[in-house]
């Protein structure tokens, strides 16, 4: 087998993407910033390629091959990157097929089969199937962003594989183009279209040719150390091409992780789900008692059967999931059990299995879930785990590597007790969890891999570890593939006679190794290419923020990002994360490439120029510092506060964009204004107004809004208070953005507040959280204003009186930005503890508080800092407390984010966010429906894209008052 590698050492990036770029081959990329963004998928390794490509059509990936074979340069086939073994980089050249070939081509009901190309999304694939009562049954959990092409690449099973098989059970046909160019239609064959196809010569007749010779003289051999046992995934899937399994090249390709031939296109079989579902959770003493629970409840017809140990719900912290965690049973472990069939049949059913675990050793508990949304969330649970599994409950970093081992369901219990024996002799730990019914456990390790000990450890564990598996007739892979995570693991499971046979397989497909190199055969080490190494020292980068979950280490912070790609779903599933990226559908606007390239600058390889580079610069440019991703993001990597950090040291000492010095400094240009309002509107309304706009940076299309010719705080200061305060003084929180522009916001606040029985008070002076110096990145003058804040607020907050801000954005400022601008103020944690929003004032704090009934239709906007840092479940309770009939939507972000959708250049992916849910619900709500949206940023895109007017809560309760008067 010759080797294109040597071809690696002639040629540089730059000469590789011009020699892409002229052979039409779709959209080419070979500059530093791409090149980190896909310098790694969601495994411990890391490679920079030397070009990505983005295929549009067929042709393109013809012509990508021939260049890459001219030049000698490796491919690799890539889909939404989230392989956890190291299979989707590469050191050559990246086809990322999911960006644009991602079309369904064909589907067909009555036959039960869709034709796709390879970057399709499986939920898009699912989106089309329902509409005609059909489903593809393979399910990953990263259902939402992985494509057709990556599951067949590992040949993915899922949470259903119990009932539905892998996706090699489910391929009907495949195209494929071998690195040489050869197309090929694969399939079922029988002898008469081997013979025919032999026959016919070619290139075609030749492969086949040799594949028949390759299984006819190794048949023993193929039924008896392959195909032992579902789950038995690594290697190449040779069994396939025995007679009785039809000489089915299709399937036989299905697992072999892009390095044998590229997908052009892909025929799967659908299947028709049951009508209903049941979960039944159960209960056991620990996770090696459910797994010995598991060959019983097999017998019951299961749809899935999944395990997770208590380790990691400990580590949940989404308030509404860890409300769902802390109502299971009691227990130190749990199977989810899934039962498919009719209405009236589940309940017996589920009963009867219930019954089964209580037979079994160490059974504690169980509960038949019955509510459909409490459901939802608890899989919500076994979905994130791979992300949820990277910080363990003591914070330390967990990694792959060993994360995907399966054995016979039988074998499991025994297995997992060795398995947790061989962890506490290499004093390692993680969190166990996956798929028990099929005997696959997946598992992160706190793996030490930033120190040579820590490596070497690593390399023993999974040494014992594959030993292990072996001594226990498993398989090193259960579904995520070999990798160069086992790759070189496999000739423990494997005898010599097998692994030649695997060599001579991948020879007839790719004589020249150009494709995966380093896959499967002729392995890459297992610690080499380590994405975390200790032969790589990070640039000594000091941060303003003091990143304390990450011990002080932008670069550790940065690396939080592990590649499961939950940041890539486009779909809107009560999730802000990552707005832009659901606009562009680009790697570079995800959380993911962001903080890839950010981690790529610490590393300062790729990325060279630190602080100062413009490539992270611009892919953070349509970052919204929405903060979604600290809350979505299962591993908590919070690209709003990287921004910040990053701006402040990119700017230091230059000029900054004139958006900065506008927006930036919008609290203190308001005060200004507030003298001569009707000026300032009469300016920005003339016109002048599009001077005014492009010499603040701000876009043309956006109209600036008007400010009040009274400010809240000069009312407020001429007023006599109302109400008895029997419950004491609350302080009001008065932000800028309602104080200048909507001060009905805050009257309203204090008369609903006054209602309730708190002596309304106000900060002496004019203060300000300062999110918009923070948001900028001028993170010096945002620390002066919040010490001043700070100490305004002070006594109160150390008396416990509560702050309560009706400016989401501004409240979540106070919650969080605070305390890490002013790192171990006290007075700034304490007045932290103090912040709360309207409603969990009111539903917290005045419990006996009989709010206004509001018979009223509703749809509500949460506001993003809201979302990730109080939720939504207090103002639910208060809605439903008035009678109001709310539809949260699920719409992520409005778009505008404060500073974001006023910016020129933004103005397009502000509206098209909002354009994907928000403004269309609002358009099709019925007249007589409140729109609810307390966000000003939310309020403003309604206002300016509809012809309606956005509602803020504390407006509803006010108008509904019995002694209401509506303010002047």
């Amino acid at each position: 087998m010759t080797t294109t590698a040597q071809g690696l050492g002639r040629l540089d990036a730059a000469a590789v993407a011009e020699a892409l770029g002229q052979g039409n081959c779709g959209e080419v990329a070979g500059d530093a910033g791409r090149r980190a963004q896909y310098s790694a998928d969601a495994s411990n390794y890391r490679q920079i390629p030397l070009a990505v490509v983005f295929p549009r059509e067929r042709q393109h990936v013809l012509n990508a091959l021939a260049v890459c074979r001219r030049l000698g340069v490796p491919v690799t086939s890539r889909g939404a990157g989230t392989s956890t073994s190291g299979q989707a980089v590469g050191s050559g050249v990246v086809l990322d097929f999911s960006r644009y070939f991602n079309r369904l081509l064909a589907l067909d009901p009555q036959a039960r089969t869709a034709t796709v190309q390879p970057g399709i999304v499986l939920d898009d694939l699912q989106t089309a199937a329902a509409e005609h009562g059909l489903l593809f049954g393979p399910d990953p959990s990263t259902h939402s962003r992985c494509t057709l092409g990556g599951m067949i690449g590992n040949n993915a099973c899922g949470t259903h594989s119990v009932a539905w098989g892998r996706t090699s059970d489910n391929v009907v046909e495949l195209e494929v183009v071998t690195y040489r160019g050869t197309v090929v239609r694969l399939g079922e064959m029988t002898q008469a279209e081997i013979d025919e196809a032999v026959a016919a010569g070619g290139d075609r007749g030749r492969l086949i040719a040799s594949l028949h010779r390759l299984a006819q003289s190794n048949l023993a051999t193929l039924r008896t150390e392959l195909g032992r046992f579902p789950r038995q995934v690594s290697g190449y899937a040779l069994e396939h091409l025995l007679p009785e399994h039809r000489f089915d090249l299709a399937k036989a390709l299905v697992g072999s992780e892009g390095t044998l031939a590229v997908i052009l296109s892909a025929t799967v079989r659908l299947i028709s789900p049951p009508r209903a579902r049941a979960l039944v959770v159960l209960g056991f003493r620990d996770a090696c008692a459910a797994a010995d629970a598991v060959p019983a409840l097999l017998d019951h017809r299961l749809l899935a059967l999944e395990g997770l140990d208590q380790a990691l719900t400990d580590i949940v912290t989404r308030p509404e999931t860890r409300a769902a965690i802390d109502t299971l049973p009691a227990a130190q472990a749990w199977l989810f059990a899934e039962l498919g069939g009719t209405t009236d049949e589940l309940p017996q059913r589920a009963r009867a299995l219930t019954a089964a675990a209580e037979q079994a050793a160490g059974f504690v508990g169980s509960e038949i879930v019955t509510d459909s949304a409490r459901a939802r969330r608890l899989w919500r649970i076994r979905e994130d785990g791979a992300g949820l599994a990277t910080r363990l409950p003591d914070g330390s970093e967990a990694w792959p590597g060993w994360e995907d081992a399966a054995v016979p369901p039988d074998r499991l219990g025994a297995y997992l007790r060795e398995f947790t024996e061989l962890l506490e002799q290499h004093h390692l730990q993680g969190a166990v969890y996956g798929h028990f019914g099929e005997g696959c456990l997946h598992v992160r390790i706190d793996f030490d891999l930033t120190t040579e000990e820590g490596t070497a450890v690593f390399r023993s564990f999974v040494t014992d570890a594959a030993k292990l598996i072996a001594a226990h007739g498993g398989s090193l892979s259960g579904e995520h593939g070999d990798g160069q995570a086992r790759s070189e693991l496999l000739p423990m499971m494997y005898g010599p006679e097998v692994m030649a046979l695997f060599e001579q397989f991948k020879d007839i497909w790719d004589p020249d190794n150009g494709l995966n190199p380093g896959m499967i055969v002729q392995p890459l080490p297992v610690d080499s290419n380590l994405r975390v190494s200790p032969h790589r020292t990070p640039l000594p980068l000091v941060t303003v923020l003091p990143f304390h979950a990450d011990d002080g280490d932008f670069a550790k912070a940065t690396r939080r990002c592990v590649g499961v790609g939950k940041c890539r779903t486009a779909s809107h599933r009560g999730d802000v994360m990552c707005p832009s990226y659901r606009v562009t559908l680009d790697e570079r606007d995800s959380t993911r490439g962001r903080a890839r390239l950010l981690y790529e600058m610490t590393q300062g390889e790729v990325i060279t120029d630190g602080w100062r580079s413009t490539e992270v610069r611009d892919a953070l440019d349509l970052c919204l510092s929405c903060k979604g991703c600290s809350v979505d993001c299962p591993v908590g990597v919070d690209v709003a506060t990287y921004k910040s950090e990053f701006l402040h040291h990119h700017y230091k000492g230059r000029f900054r964009p004139a958006s900065h010095y506008t927006m930036g400094w919008l609290p203190l240009l308001s005060r200004l204004a507030a003298r001569i309002p009707r000026v300032v509107n009469a300016l920005t309304a003339s016109r002048l107004s599009p001077l005014i706009k492009r010499l603040g940076g701000i876009a043309a299309e956006r109209e600036v809004p008007r400010f009040t010719e009274q400010t809240f705080l000069s009312w407020f200061r001429t007023r006599t208070p109302g109400g008895d305060g029997h419950r004491g003084p609350v302080v009001l929180w008065v932000d800028s953005f309602n104080n200048h522009f909507s001060p009905e916001v805050l009257k309203a606040g204090v008369e609903v507040l006054e209602h309730a029985g708190f002596r309304v008070q106000v900060p002496d002076g004019t203060q300000c959280c300062g999110l918009t110096w923070i948001t900028t990145g001028q993170l010096g003058i945002a620390r002066r204003i919040a010490g001043r804040t700070v100490a305004a607020l002070a006594p109160a907050a150390r008396a416990g009186t509560p702050v309560v801000g009706l400016e989401p954005s501004c409240t979540a400022a106070l919650k969080s930005d605070l305390p890490e601008l002013l790192d171990g103020n006290t007075d700034a944690q304490a007045l932290a503890r103090a912040t709360v929003t309207l409603a969990e004032l009111l539903v917290h704090h005045a419990p006996d508080w009989q709010p206004p009934r509001v018979e009223a239709r509703s749809i509500s906007q949460t506001h993003c800092h809201q979302h990730a840092t109080s939720g939504f479940s207090a103002d639910s309770t208060l809605l439903d407390a008035m009678g109001v009939d709310n539809d949260s939507l699920d719409s992520g972000c409005c778009g505008l984010a404060g500073n974001f959708g006023f910016e020129r250049g933004h103005y397009d992916v502000s509206v098209a966010a909002g354009e994907q849910v928000l403004l269309p619900a609002v358009r099709a709500a019925s007249h007589d429906t409140v729109v609810l949206a307390d966000g000003f940023s939310c309020r403003t895109q309604i206002a300016q894209q509809t012809d309606r007017r956005g509602t803020h809560l504390a407006e509803l309760l006010a108008r509904a008052l019995p002694s209401h008067r509506p303010s002047a």
